[in-house]
C-alpha cells in the first residue's frame, strides 16, 4: 500500500481505503473528489468515475473489501460479497478489473446500500 487513502463517503457510514502502488491507484485519487449514484450487483457496488486507464494486474476472484477499478465502465468497484457470477463465498468480478486497494474497516454497511443511493468520495 502506498499510504494513500481514500474515503467513501455513504449516508450511514464513512469508509476507509488503503490504496496500493498502481497507476490506477494514482489516477483515482487524483480525480478526487467526486459524487456518483452507485450501483448493486449483488455485493458489490460499482460507480463510474472520470479516470480512463487500461487494464492494470488484472484479476476476477476478488477479497471481500477489495475496491477495483473496471476498464470496461470506468468504475470504481467495492466488493463485500459474491457477486451474480460468484462460483463460491468470494466475490467475483464481471470481467478482468484492476485491483486499487482495500478498505480497512468492515464493509458490512454497504450491505444497506441500494441502487442510486448518492456517495461521495475523496482523499482522506
Amino acid at each position: 500500500m502506498t499510504g494513500k487513502s481514500i474515503v467513501l463517503k455513504t449516508p450511514k457510514k464513512d469508509l476507509l481505503v488503503e490504496l496500493n502502488d498502481s497507476a490506477t491507484a494514482d489516477a483515482v485519487y487524483l480525480a478526487l473528489p467526486l459524487e456518483a449514484y452507485v450501483n448493486v450487483w449483488g455485493e458489490e457496488i460499482y460507480f463510474e468515475i472520470p479516470v480512463h486507464m487500461k487494464l492494470e494486474n488484472g484479476k476476477k476472484v476478488m477479497e471481500v473489501g477489495e475496491v477495483a477499478y473496471w476498464p470496461q465502465g470506468d468504475a470504481f468497484c467495492v466488493f463485500f460479497g459474491p457477486t451474480p457470477v460468484s462460483k463460491g463465498p468470494k466475490p467475483e468480478a464481471y470481467s478482468l478489473v484492476s485491483p486499487i486497494g482495500m478498505v480497512v474497516a468492515d464493509v458490512e454497511s454497504l450491505k444497506d446500500l441500494g441502487d442510486r443511493t448518492l456517495v461521495r468520495l475523496e482523499r482522506a
